[in-house]
C-alpha cells in the first residue's frame, strides 16, 4: 500500500505491516483514504479528529442550504383595499425568504363572467412585488380559479 504520514508527506511503498506498525509508534490510526487506486493509499491519522471535522463542515453545509418552500396566498375578485395590502404583505414576507408563492383567485357564482377583474389583480399583484419577485408562470385560467406562480429574485 502507499503511505502517507502524519504530516501529509508520502513515505512510499509500504507492506501493511510495516504502516500499522508505524501509526502505533507515533500514537495514531491509519486510514484509507484511496482504496479504488493501485496500490491502496492509506494515511496516518487521529481518525476520531477526522470524523470530528467532516460532521462539522457537514454542519456548516447544512447550515447555508435553504429548502424552497411553495407558500399560497388565496385571493377573490372583489377583495377590499385593506385585504389586498395584509395579502400583499405576506406575499412579500415568503418572497423575503426566498420561498415560491402561488397566488391563487376563486371565483364564485357571477363572478365567473367576470374573469377580465381576476386577472387586472393578478396582474396588479405582479406590478406591487416586482422588487422581490417575478412571475414565474402567467396567471392561468382553470375553470373557477386563476393562478400564477411568483418566484424570489435571486
Amino acid at each position: 500500500m502507499r503511505l502517507v504520514d502524519e504530516e501529509g508527506g508520502q513515505v512510499g511503498v509500504v507492506e501493511i505491516r510495516d504502516a500499522i506498525a508505524r501509526a502505533q509508534n507515533v500514537g495514531l490510526d491509519l486510514v484509507e483514504v484511496a482504496p479504488d487506486m493501485t496500490p491502496p493509499v492509506c494515511r496516518i491519522m487521529d481518525y476520531s479528529k477526522y470524523k470530528y471535522e467532516q460532521k462539522k463542515k457537514q454542519k456548516v453545509a447544512k447550515k447555508r442550504q435553504h429548502v424552497t418552500h411553495l407558500k399560497e396566498v388565496r385571493f377573490k375578485p372583489k377583495i377590499e383595499e385593506h385585504d389586498y395590502l395584509v395579502k400583499l404583505k405576506h406575499i412579500k414576507e415568503f418572497l423575503e425568504q426566498k420561498d415560491k408563492v402561488r397566488v391563487s383567485l376563486r371565483f364564485r357564482g357571477r363572478e365567473n363572467a367576470h374573469k377580465e377583474l381576476g386577472m387586472e389583480l393578478l396582474n396588479r399583484i405582479i406590478a406591487d412585488v416586482s422588487d422581490l419577485g417575478e412571475a414565474e408562470s402567467r396567471p392561468k385560467s382553470m375553470g373557477k380559479t386563476m393562478v400564477m406562480t411568483l418566484t424570489p429574485k435571486s
